[in-house]
């Protein structure tokens, strides 16, 4: 059975960075037991944010109360990143950037089949190299190096294309109930949130191809869960 799994995710958003790398851990070990397709859609963590992007000094610390509380939650992070191959670069992270268009090649990518390699390119560029997002010509040449068209990609930029299609994705998470990212859908039916180790990905590929047996002990008999909070709706 092929499974679909849609992914809801932004590319500022460090734990969908992490949920990536456990997520490609579960599919290694799926092989030969499941087939997963899988699609990245938008989720703006920061719909209202500038166009430009704003310093992320002044943003973190208006989020969080202090700079210093930032600095501990990404102390966190770094150390979950490291664990599954991450250097997170907070130290070169300097503006906290506006991610719609960076939204807009992804919907590109997946017209190439080149969804996962676009969203790394991305997730790295940010996280690890602290390339400002908000300035076309750093996603341009980011997702060209990641295999997208050039002439496809500046067209892009240059216009509103696929700025309809994100809009209706967004839209179509807030319908579904995304309230925050990694937010992983399976088969139209099946969900978790988070970025979830990999052997709790693997009892959700179970549950969605109708294999309840093999996650009994994990979440025991659902029809519809949300394994991150464990409720159930049959």
């Amino acid at each position: 059975m092929v499974i679909q799994l849609e992914i809801y995710s932004d590319v500022i958003c460090p734990w969908c960075y992490i949920g990536k790398r456990r997520l490609e851990a579960a599919l290694k070990l799926a092989e030969g037991q499941h087939t997963v397709r899988v699609t990245w859609h938008p989720f703006q963590l920061n719909p209202d944010m500038p166009g430009a992007g704003m310093d992320r000094r002044t943003y973190r610390s208006a989020k969080f109360g202090s700079w210093e509380r930032s600095q501990e939650l990404d102390a966190g992070v770094a150390k979950a990143g490291a664990e599954v191959g991450i250097s997170f670069n907070y130290a070169a992270v300097l503006r906290t950037p506006n991610t719609f268009d960076s939204h807009r090649l992804v919907w590109l990518a997946d017209q190439y089949e080149m969804q996962d390699q676009v969203v790394e390119f991305l997730f790295a560029a940010y996280f690890v190299q602290g390339f400002d997002l908000s300035q076309q010509s750093v996603l341009a040449e980011t997702v060209i190096r990641a295999g997208l068209p050039r002439t496809e990609v500046e067209e892009l930029l240059a216009g509103d294309r696929g700025a309809a299609e994100v809009r209706q994705l967004e839209q179509t998470a807030r319908e579904t109930g995304v309230l925050s990212v990694p937010f992983y859908l399976l088969n139209r039916r099946y969900h978790f949130s988070g970025a979830q180790p990999p052997k709790v990905m693997l009892a959700a590929f179970a549950e969605a191809a109708n294999e309840t047996p093999q996650i009994t002990d994990l979440i025991g008999e659902a029809c519809d869960i949300d394994l991150a909070t464990g409720k159930r709706s049959c």
